[in-house]
């Protein structure tokens, strides 16, 4: 019997992966040659000419946990921001979560501790999730658009979003959300397009690969201009019908 191109696409994946996470644990790699390991450790895939299926490429590497997607991505080096990283920050929470709050990328404090929101903006979203819609952070998962620090906080580019939105994506697909949450202008282009307005889009139901998302502003932007709290705590609230949670 024959072996199909998506068992075989499998088969890469698994490879990419075991390779990925014997480097991350310091094993002795696997008895291959080293223009294999070279290439197995290199891109998420080299399928060529694939086509468009429910937003990802036929062929392209599937992941069935977190745990294996991180491990894919190792020490990550495909773009520039790795120069000037501390600490990759991957996301953290449930990964059976029903909402997803998805940032810019992670600010100093986050590039120091290797996890998202745990400066001043993040005191702020963990004040909203627990305070507000009476859940606690690891009842939902939190992650950005790109995992390294930015220097100087600036936007991140977008040859780095480029090159990070496929993790993201991997994510998304392996929680299976009820909802999105974006937080802040950086994050929804980044789904959307550049011409998303988040002054003038926010507050509105959209649409993101099936799964309805709800763009707010950022816990960062709040923090200098808090008269759009009151704005920000009505898309909270209309997060919190769609999930079915008492609104207080």
């Amino acid at each position: 019997m024959g072996i199909t191109r998506d068992e075989l696409s499998r088969i890469f994946t698994d490879l990419k992966t075991l390779v990925g996470a014997y480097g991350d644990l310091g094993i002795a790699p696997l008895p291959l040659s080293k223009k294999t390991l070279t290439y197995l450790k290199g891109n998420i895939t080299d399928v060529k000419n694939c086509t468009e299926k429910d937003g990802a490429p036929v062929g392209a590497p599937q992941f069935y946990s977190l745990e294996a997607l991180r491990a894919h991505i190792g020490e990550c080096t495909r773009c520039g921001l790795h120069r000037s990283r501390n600490k990759m920050v991957f996301g953290e929470g449930d990964a059976g979560a029903r909402l997803i709050f998805i940032g810019e990328g992670p600010g100093v404090d986050e590039d120091r501790a290797g996890r998202p929101f745990v400066g001043r903006a993040g005191a702020l979203l963990t004040k909203i999730i627990t305070d507000g819609m009476g859940l606690t952070r690891d009842a939902v998962y939190i992650c950005n658009i790109v995992k390294c620090h930015p220097p100087k906080n600036r936007d991140p580019e977008p040859g780095e979003i480029e090159a990070c939105l496929p993790f993201l994506k991997h994510q998304v697909d392996i929680i299976k959300p009820e909802i999105i949450c974006t937080l802040g202008r950086v994050a929804a282009q980044s789904l959307f397009g550049k011409a998303f307005k988040i002054t003038s889009q926010r507050g509105r139901w959209h649409d993101y690969r099936g799964i309805p998302v709800m763009p707010t502003y950022h816990p960062a932007y709040l923090l200098r201009n808090p008269s759009a709290k009151r704005d920000t705590w009505e898309d909270i609230k209309a997060v919190m019908g769609k999930l079915g949670l008492e609104v207080k």
